[in-house]
């Protein structure tokens, strides 16, 4: 039992540690993504102007 509970420990801290990296992966990304939209944006309003 002892060493079941101490490798449940284990394994919520490297999912704990992997959902962070994901999260900064995708967050990286989205950011990247939304810069692009904005920038694109902006373009099309110059064009306008």
């Amino acid at each position: 039992m002892a060493t079941k509970k101490t490798t449940k420990k284990t394994a919520k801290k490297t999912a704990k540690k992997t959902a962070k990296k994901a999260a900064k992966k995708t967050t990286k990304k989205t950011a990247k993504k939304t810069a692009k939209k904005t920038a694109k944006k902006a373009a099309k309003k110059t064009v306008k102007k």
